[in-house]
């Protein structure tokens, strides 16, 4: 296995082979493993409502919680971007929550999105804070 510093250097190394017109595109790198319970919690959720907000069935997030099941490639690729910017998996596996351009209220568009994403950024913030001293909201479900 490599070490976080191997694997920073063999992307570095893509890239610079990317950039020089050596390589024809680049590989991904999917986690082998994905803590999903610390994902979810950081976000201070529970197992259903991480369920609803993200599309994962609630079987699968005991089974990957409890360790008797490990997440497809595609389910770790999404848990990672979960990980990494929640509020942009949010807003694209819900896009009824952003304005229609379409709309008369058009102009106003930008300013009631920009509310709501500081919203959702704040709530975001508050619910790491609580996430990192222990605390849960929902203690039944955890």
């Amino acid at each position: 296995m490599k070490t976080a510093f191997e694997e920073l250097m063999t992307g570095l190394d893509e890239v610079e082979e990317f950039l020089a017109g050596e390589r024809k595109g680049f590989k991904v790198h999917v986690p082998d493993e994905v803590d999903v319970k610390s994902i979810r919690n950081k976000l201070n959720m529970t197992q259903s409502r991480f369920s609803d907000t993200f599309g994962f069935s609630l079987d699968a997030i005991k089974h990957w919680e409890g360790g008797r099941r490990t997440p497809e490639a595609p389910a770790r690729t999404l848990l990672t971007v979960i990980d990494k910017n929640p509020a942009a998996v949010i807003s694209a596996l819900r896009p009824e929550a952003l304005p229609k351009a379409t709309t008369a209220n058009a102009a106003k568009a930008p300013v009631k999105a920009k509310k709501r994403y500081f919203k959702a950024k704040k709530s975001m913030a508050m619910a790491a804070k609580a996430g990192g001293n222990g605390a849960r909201s929902h203690p039944k479900n955890a």
